[in-house]
């Protein structure tokens, strides 16, 4: 059974946002994200799997430092069938859902759209702003418009209903960080 990480003495903690992701570009965005709003994020990517659970997840935070103010947030993308129900069913926790990937949330910093999409689709869309982008990394200039943009992409997918193609609940997760930066 592993240890459950040390407990600082005497200090307030910030709590800390656990990110259960599925692939590379969320990770890579994430990270992008905790660097610009310079919050205690913590990224637990299960690349190219997409079977999260609770017991994976238990297992994960028994191994970290955990407070009672922490958060769990769940980011995977809805193009597998089945995977909205099983996600819903974890418990304490924040969904954070594209339909059908996360490019569609990156697209919505550059335009509006609401025709259903498959995910080559919002690739497709998206290259003809980031001509290279590559799935698991942005130019400088992508980095630019995912951080700039970020307060139209959030007005953008409030608009849209949940959970439906396409959408994205990402907006969530920057209000939450920017609430947090305000605290501090």
């Amino acid at each position: 059974m592993a240890r459950k990480a040390k407990q600082p003495k005497g200090k307030k903690m910030n709590p800390t946002f656990f990110v259960f992701c599925e692939g590379k570009t969320e990770a890579a965005y994430i990270d992008l994200l905790r660097r610009n709003y310079r919050v205690p994020v913590e990224i637990i990517a299960k690349i190219s799997d997409s079977n999260i659970s609770q017991p994976y997840i238990d297992r994960c935070l028994r191994q970290r430092f955990s407070t009672s103010n922490d958060k769990i947030f769940l980011m995977f993308d809805l193009d597998v069938a089945g995977m909205l129900e099983h996600l819903k069913s974890i418990r304490n926790s924040t969904l954070l859902l594209s339909n059908p990937c996360i490019e569609y949330w990156f697209l919505l910093h550059y335009r509006d759209t609401a025709k259903e999409l498959t995910s080559p689709e919002c690739i497709r869309l998206l290259k003809n702003f980031e001509a290279e982008y590559d799935k698991g990394g942005f130019t400088p200039n992508m980095m630019k418009i995912l951080i700039g943009n970020i307060e139209i992409a959030s007005e953008r997918a409030k608009a849209k209903p949940l959970y439906l193609n396409p959408s994205s609940t990402f907006h969530i997760f920057v209000e939450e960080l920017k609430r947090l930066k305000k605290v501090r």
